[in-house]
């Protein structure tokens, strides 16, 4: 019989918030830097009625409060979607990054470097020398429908419809429910998948994908019970189970914004779609190895759960756990 469970909520929870968790004063930073790069352009585009970039949406992790601490310097901060107007629905991306560069460039003026801007292959990358915040700008093609849905282009050129406004709204639906145990949760896994690519730099399970699946497993439950989001160790566990039982074969499809029947199956071997736009398959690029690479990672990560449970010592079980979070965890 299993013994004490040494790491529980409260170890788990005290570790995302030193070790995880943005700080909340960087938090502040990051948001104030967003709404600072808004603000510039929005002024500009008011000042120039004729100006191709319509609004812009803060997005991505930062917007959601699902983003986990940067290491090395790698990714972005946050993110801002720039919603572009144009007659040319053959627009290319790196078109629309170079042209996004230099509004930006136009927008700050003498007051940086134009070293500071660098295009990615879907954004143009602003670097805040202060303080050393990245910010990055995504085009968006603007068509005017309503709830800022616009269609992102992909470095092959294909538009694929989405939501800045829509997605917000969906995590943070599911969020006012079940409460700050949620968004936590994202977060937590988000560190393991961190922890797991380090050790295998093939493994693919892109930020957006675990939002999705805990937001699956939030609205139908695991194994007849609900998502433990106020049992941190319990919901890991859950969702590494459903990973392990189903082999992310089962589709999963969202009716929050469209009928289920909008969904048409495909031969993807991960089938998971996205709740603004149902011809997008946010797993659409992954193969069956990378399936079974995930599966076999959730595999090894639930037996190491278990064999903490196991642990005749808090030192051990620490050490266990570590095998998931990395050598920082607990972060005492």
């Amino acid at each position: 019989m299993a013994g004490e469970r040494y790491v529980d909520h409260e170890v788990l929870k005290a570790f995302a918030q030193s070790k995880v968790n943005v700080p909340k004063e960087e938090a502040k930073e990051r948001r104030r830097q967003v709404n600072y790069l808004r603000e510039r352009l929005e002024d500009y585009i008011a000042d120039h009625p004729d100006f191709d970039l319509v609004k812009l949406r803060a997005s991505g992790s930062t917007a959601k409060h699902t983003a986990i601490r940067r290491r090395s310097g790698t990714g972005s901060d946050a993110d801002v979607a720039a919603y572009l107007r144009t007659t040319d629905t053959d627009i290319e991306v790196s078109t629309m990054l170079s042209w996004l560069r230099e509004r930006c460039i136009e927008v700050y003026g003498a007051t940086k470097e134009a070293e500071d801007f660098k295009l990615s292959d879907h954004a143009v990358g602003i670097t805040m020398r202060g303080s050393g915040l990245k910010i990055d700008v995504v085009p968006v093609l603007y068509t005017g429908e309503p709830d800022d849905r616009g269609y992102l282009v992909t470095s092959d050129g294909i538009k694929v419809l989405t939501s800045v406004t829509l997605h917000l709204q969906f995590i943070q639906t599911r969020k006012d429910k079940a409460g700050d145990g949620y968004r936590e949760v994202i977060r937590l896994l988000k560190a393991w998948i961190r922890e797991s690519k380090e050790a295998d730099p093939e493994l693919r399970c892109k930020s957006f994908l675990l939002e999705l699946l805990v937001a699956h497993l939030w609205d139908a439950g695991w194994n007849g019970k609900p998502l433990q989001v106020d049992d941190y160790p319990a919901a890991i566990e859950q969702v590494l189970s459903y990973i392990v039982r189903t082999g992310l074969r089962t589709p999963i499809v969202f009716t929050d914004y469209y009928k289920a029947e909008a969904v048409n199956a495909t031969a993807h071997p991960i089938q998971v779609w996205d709740p603004v736009n149902p011809e997008n398959n946010v797993a659409c690029g992954y193969t069956e190895q990378d399936r079974q690479r995930l599966m076999n990672h959730a595999k090894t990560a639930l037996e190491t759960i278990s064999m903490a449970a196991y642990a005749p010592t808090k030192s051990e079980a620490l050490d266990t756990w570590r095998e998931l979070f990395g050598p920082t965890f607990p972060g005492e």
